[in-house]
């Protein structure tokens, strides 16, 4: 079979469950939690690596930021046979009550991204796959019982999230205001995007957030720490990865 045009893999390079994240770098992160690794392709945003959890072949693929080239990564997934994805990303909070390094397990998305509404209009909802929503939620009140719980001190939020376009809009502060009124839990460029497409294309497809910016703290500066690699949050971003395999690996 031929390879897909941006991401350069053919079917038979990778597994019929992907976990996707924005950052190239966070391929590494994740692969590092897997046996056997090898890199498969890189171009552009696209960092693609294989490697066994369980015992099972797992393919980490980034997808750069935005929806646009998530749903270009999530299509070639698709052609290649792909059945399963999880997003492992971050996200800023839009409730005070969502610490840095917490879990924000998305339910559902506010479809406020362009790339899904060149599909169909927002009026078509945003869910999420219940059975690896269930997978995600057996693993994560699991490992409140492992040992070195220590690392998993980050609590585990369940709602909806909203995703977006651009956090530099001149009304970014009301637009998250409003969104926190609503009872949103936080903010990504690409879970909306991927819900979406995923569920139009008959993928099961489940996100999950770890959140690096607190609600109403200034984005640079948070976006800012969370590069700084402070360990609560790339503990938030270890057990998010967890869960992710956990629910794609363990059938």
């Amino acid at each position: 079979m031929s390879k897909q045009p941006h991401l350069c893999v053919s079917a038979e390079q990778i597994a019929k469950r992907v976990i996707v994240c924005g950052e190239p770098d966070r391929v590494n992160r994740i692969a590092a939690l897997l046996d056997g690794v090898e890199i498969i392709a890189e171009n552009r945003e696209y960092r693609l690596m294989n490697g066994r959890f369980n015992d099972q072949l797992i393919t980490i693929c980034s997808t750069g930021i935005g929806a646009p080239s998530a749903i270009i990564a999530l299509e070639e997934l698709n052609l290649c046979g792909v059945k399963q994805v999880i997003r492992v990303g971050s996200s800023g909070a839009l409730q005070v009550n969502i610490a840095l390094g917490d879990l924000i397990v998305a339910e559902a998305a506010v479809r406020d991204d362009g790339g899904s509404k060149a599909y169909v209009s927002s009026t078509f909802p945003a869910y999420a796959d219940r059975h690896l929503i269930a997978k995600i939620e057996a693993y994560l009140n699991r490992s409140l019982t492992m040992p070195n719980t220590e690392q998993y001190v980050g609590q585990v939020h369940y709602g909806v999230v909203r995703s977006h376009d651009s956090f530099y809009t001149d009304n970014e502060a009301q637009l998250c205001q409003h969104w926190h009124e609503k009872g949103v839990l936080g903010a990504d460029m690409e879970t909306s995007a991927l819900l979406t497409v995923g569920k139009l294309r008959g993928m099961q497809v489940a996100s999950i957030l770890n959140n690096v910016v607190l609600f109403k703290q200034d984005v640079q500066e948070g976006v800012g720490y969370y590069v700084n690699a402070e360990a609560v949050m790339m503990n938030g971003e270890q057990r998010a990865a967890l869960a992710a395999l956990h629910a794609l690996c363990n059938d």
